[in-house]
Order: C-alpha cells, then structure tokens, then sequence
C-alpha cells in the first residue's frame, strides 16, 4: 500500500529541490532544512535528495534543448559546437576529481552549523561585492564567447560548492561574473555545467548508496523526480527572465538571512545540521 504521508513529504523536497538548485542560495542548506522539519532525514532521504536533481536537470535540458540539439547536430562539423562541448567538459572535471579526493573528509569536517552559516553569509556578501562591479569587467557576453581558460576557472569556483552551504549556481554564476562573464553568460554556462555534474552525482550516489533501496522506494523517488522537474521548469524560465532586468542583490540579503536562521535552528535543536 502506498503511503500518502510519505509521497506528500517527497513532493514537498521535490519542490524545494527544483526552487532552488538553480538559484544562488544552495538547494542543499534548503533541502536540510525541509528534510528536518518533515521528519525525512534519514540516511534513505540524502539519496533522495541528490538523486531528485535529475528532474532538475531535466528541466534545464528541456529549456535549453535547442541549443543542445544544434549542438549535438553540429558536433562533427561545427567548431563552435565542438569548443561549446570541450568547454562544459573542462568545466565538469575539476568537481569530479576534487569530490572523489575530498568529498568524504568535507563531508565529516565541514557540515557544522557554523560552516554552513558562515557559507551562507559569506556567498551573500560576495553576490553584493560582484553587483558592484563596473560595467567595463564584463569581457564575455554570450556562453560561446567563453574560452577553454575560462571554462576551468569557472570549474574551479565550481568546486568551491563542495563546501557545506556555499550553492553550486552560486559559486558558478558569481564566480563567473567575477571572472568577466556576463550575467547572462554565467547563468546559462551554470546551467550547462549542471547537466554532467549533478546527472553524475545522482547516479553516483544511487549505486553508492544502492544497499538502501528497493522496489518499494519507486513511487517516492517517481513522485520526488516529478515535482523537482515542474518546480525547476518555472524557476529557469523565470530566472532567465529576471537577469535580463535585475540583479542578483536580492538573493545576497536572502543568504544573509538564512544564515542567521542557520544559527537559529541549530542553536534551539531545531535542525541537525549534519550530513
């Protein structure tokens, strides 16, 4: 017999998931947070947690599909498509060598109430350091326009996100901003670089993580892959709409913010913050 109980609470973090992956105020401080105040916080839920990105991610593919077919079309005969491709794969590769080096002992160290608090507010800071900048730093405008040096630099602030509560779109979106990006080109290269990554962390840890699962587990994770794709479905189309006028100043406050609630929580007994 299905349990309702349990499948509302994964359409809950599959909505969590999907707001905020691809926003610059970490998915998984959010999904800590839900998961503690649901009751679903168990070693099971952490798979589910990573795992649900893949609906996230489906999303992404979905709103960009045109330019990953064209891509795809022209990979063979296409410099532009050939160097667009090398460049998402120099991206990807520092985040997997460092998370299979390190990802175990920052997983021990550093998920600590005052790690994550301090991530949180010290990512908020930064966002209003980058919206300083003046209009002159910006030297790439569009994705295409990026070199394989960039690229690595961006996959190198990418891995900054290992750290408990620092946001992997944030550290890709403001760490390419402050590399010369755009706001648009280091949003929509964030995007891009989130297809390998977060793909490969969910089929990482389900086969890591495989002893803990069963057939009874479909529906929850069906249920949590859905609502993740309809809540990040609206936010990338949103967010693509609300760069090409705004800033992300708002965001910056908001992870000041959480920070505090961070320390709040884990000060009353709320939330274990652990991983």
């Amino acid at each position: 017999m299905l349990d309702l109980v349990l499948l509302a609470k994964a359409a809950v973090m599959g909505v969590v998931e999907g707001l905020t992956e691809f926003l610059p105020i970490s998915s998984t401080g959010h999904l800590i947070l839900a998961g503690a105040l649901l009751g679903f916080d168990d070693a099971k839920s952490k798979v589910f947690d990573i795992a649900i990105q893949t609906g996230a991610i489906l999303a992404v593919i979905i709103v960009y599909w045109q330019k990953l077919r064209s891509t795809a079309a022209g990979i063979a005969s296409d410099a532009a498509a050939r160097r667009f491709v090398i460049n998402v794969a120099i991206g990807f590769l520092p985040a997997v060598l460092l998370g299979l080096l390190f990802g175990k002992a920052i997983k021990a160290h550093l998920f600590t109430p005052t790690v994550v608090a301090t991530t949180f507010i010290i990512g908020g800071f930064i966002i209003l350091w980058a919206e300083r900048r003046p209009a002159s730093a910006v030297r790439v405008q569009d994705v295409d326009q990026m070199t394989p040096l960039d690229a690595l630099k961006v996959g190198l602030v990418q891995c900054l996100a290992m750290v408990p509560g620092t946001s992997r779109s944030g550290a890709t979106i403001i760490g390419g901003m402050l590399l010369g990006l755009s706001r648009k080109a280091a949003t929509d290269y964030s995007f891009f670089l989130a297809i390998p990554t977060l793909i490969g962390a969910g089929l990482y840890s389900l086969y890591k993580e495989r002893a803990l699962l069963s057939v009874a587990d479909l529906p929850m994770f069906g249920v949590g892959l859905l609502f993740s794709f309809i809540s990040a479905w609206i936010c990338v189309r949103w967010l693509l709409r609300y760069i090409s006028t705004h800033n992300f100043v708002p965001f910056a406050w908001y992870r000041i913010v959480f920070g505090l609630v961070v320390l709040g929580t884990s000060w009353s007994g709320l939330v274990e913050w652990s991983a």
